[in-house]
């Protein structure tokens, strides 16, 4: 019995270390953000969006999970109450191999609060597949004065 648990385990051990070379390993995965300049995009709504960028991006964040990966990416705005967050992209497919997305969002309905920057975060997210990210290298999020990409 014991013997057979050890080849077993063994064997399960040469598996995980053989797998480390593809994709399910997560140091393939993106990395940390790092700052890049602001794209040139439109500073104000568009007939096709009419939401306006976020001021700035904080945070991006692309998480892996079963079937692909969530790109997660937090902005502070100038004031409380900013709403309907999306990351939309700018181009349907990546363009050699980077992904662009604006981080678009509705300003409030009526004057609000400054308060802190936490009070003025908000936070959208999309779903990318294992097939999608396959051809990604790199995806940036835009705002209005700064802009976030992650890379493999």
């Amino acid at each position: 019995m014991g013997m057979r648990f050890s080849l077993l385990a063994a064997l399960s051990l040469v598996m995980l270390v053989s797998a480390c070379g593809t994709r399910l390993n997560p140091f393939n995965w993106f990395g940390g953000a790092e700052a890049s300049p602001p794209a040139d995009t439109q500073q104000l709504p568009s007939k096709a969006d009419p939401r306006l960028l976020a001021l700035q991006i904080t945070e991006l964040k692309v998480e892996p999970m079963p079937g692909g990966a969530i790109v997660r990416a937090t902005a502070v705005m100038e004031s409380q109450g900013w709403w309907q967050a999306e990351l939309v992209a700018l181009e349907d497919e990546p363009v050699d191999g980077a992904m662009v997305y604006e981080f678009r969002v509705f300003p409030p309905q009526r004057q609000t609060r400054v308060s802190t920057p936490q009070s003025r975060q908000v936070t959208a997210a999309v779903f990318l597949s294992d097939i999608r990210l396959s051809t990604i290298r790199s995806i940036t999020v835009q705002g209005q004065t700064n802009g976030l990409t992650s890379r493999r």
